[in-house]
């Protein structure tokens, strides 16, 4: 018995507007079905954010509905979550995945907590924002009972985990039953792969690169699925890569050998079967950064999807010179120790970034930055899931708007 493992394939999702974003997510998908179907699997399970957003374009829902058939054609059953992204956080609301259910889709869900394979049980719970922490720790220990009758069990979630999310976790590793086999996550966009429980708890990655911020974990694990042999005592966890249709190159340039740098960027690029997203610092700018832009557009613009700057002027600091550089005690530096008590890599390169940006005025970056930020690690809206009438909480849930402006405060005092 093996089965596959994937999330967060965002699917419709337009990476920087740019069209060809949109297909090289679609294509990326069409190769995982077709190297599931090829690894000749008992079912596949998708851990969340299928979609891009509750609301699908016509495009996006076509390209699952044709990777969906063909499953079906092989035999292949598919179980499927709704994560935070294709879910709509309104009373009544149901995710785009409901829609599939009559062409074979098996969707785990609130009602329809588990389903049986064969002798093996799998269950779950959709996305559940922190604000519901009660109620999915109440169901999640509803669905350890009933998995103490199974030799074989899965438990299939779209969480953030504090042990490996970082900041604005919905769960801590405690609070995770530890009696099943095998832990399918979703919502964390790098390969994970860790022992817990009765087995391996496993975030398979996003199917693409849907920020660039996971450049380094691409480099290392690639992007794809994961097969798992459940025929042992224990799973067998086997990472599958998928070529991605396009190279997302990072370089760092010195503006005093930039003709050197763009030469061997092109050389690099120059055989490439579809065109890459450039991003490049350049650092030790000596004249009006948009000179220096138009002579890299002219030089590599035809040979590349988008490109990506961003200029440090002559004596300014990178933010990696800020990392590798321990002993100076500018403002930059002083953010970072100060944010070091809240335990989160992530704010602290989000205050960074900013200081940087904001300090040379580089508004529409910011702003670009911060909306990133809160669409990866908060809710798109301020309503709650829909749950049954039983688990709501009589208490009334802390808004986006306090925690926003709880943040907020905290980045003044640091700054001030």
């Amino acid at each position: 018995m093996k089965f596959a493992h994937l999330a967060d394939t965002h699917l419709g999702y337009r990476q920087f507007g740019l069209i060809e974003r949109e297909k090289d997510f679609y294509e990326v998908f069409e190769k995982v079905i077709d190297k599931i179907i090829d690894e000749k699997v008992d079912f596949v399970i998708h851990s969340g954010d299928l979609f891009e957003t509750a609301r699908p374009s016509p495009n996006a829902l076509l390209v699952f509905q044709k990777g969906l058939l063909k499953l079906k054609g092989a035999g292949i059953p598919m179980y499927a979550i709704a994560g935070n992204h294709d879910t709509v956080m309104r009373k009544g609301a149901i995710p785009p995945q409901v829609i599939f259910k009559k062409l074979g889709l098996k969707v785990i869900s609130p009602i329809n907590t588990h389903y049986t394979q064969g002798d093996i049980f799998i269950a779950g719970l959709p996305y559940y924002p922190s604000s519901q922490s009660k109620v999915l720790k109440s169901k999640l220990a509803e669905l350890s009972k009933k998995a103490a009758d199974y030799d074989k069990t899965i438990l299939v979630l779209h969480q953030g985990i504090d042990k490996y999310f970082g900041y604005q976790y919905e769960l801590e590793i405690g609070e995770v039953p530890d009696n099943f086999n095998y832990y399918a996550l979703g919502h964390i966009h790098k390969y994970i792969n860790d022992s817990f429980g009765e087995g391996r708890l496993v975030y398979p990655g996003s199917g693409e690169i849907w920020k660039t911020s996971e450049l380094q974990d691409y480099k290392e694990n690639g992007k794809g699925f994961v097969l798992v042999d459940f025929d042992g005592s224990k799973p067998l966890v086997k990472r599958i890569k998928v070529d991605m249709p396009r190279e997302f190159i990072k370089r760092s340039l010195d503006y005093n050998n930039l003709e050197s740098g763009i030469a061997g960027i092109k050389e690099t690029i120059k055989d490439l079967d579809n065109k890459p997203i450039l991003d490049l610092t350049i650092n030790n700018v000596e004249s009006d950064t948009s000179v220096v832009y138009e002579m890299i557009t002219e030089e590599l613009g035809d040979l590349s999807l988008m490109i990506r700057p961003n200029f440090n002027k002559l004596g300014e600091e990178s933010i990696d010179e800020i990392f590798v550089n321990q002993d100076s005690l500018g403002p930059k530096e002083l953010l970072i120790e100060q944010l070091k008590d809240y335990g989160s890599d992530d704010v602290n390169q989000l205050a960074v970034d900013l200081y940087d940006y904001l300090s040379k005025d580089k508004l529409d970056e910011s702003k670009e930055l911060i909306n990133q930020f809160f669409d990866e690690f908060y809710d798109n809206s301020k309503d709650e899931p829909e749950l049954e009438s039983k688990d709501v909480e009589e208490d009334k849930p802390q808004k986006k708007s306090e925690k926003s402006e709880d943040i907020q405060v905290t980045f003044k005092e640091v700054l001030e």
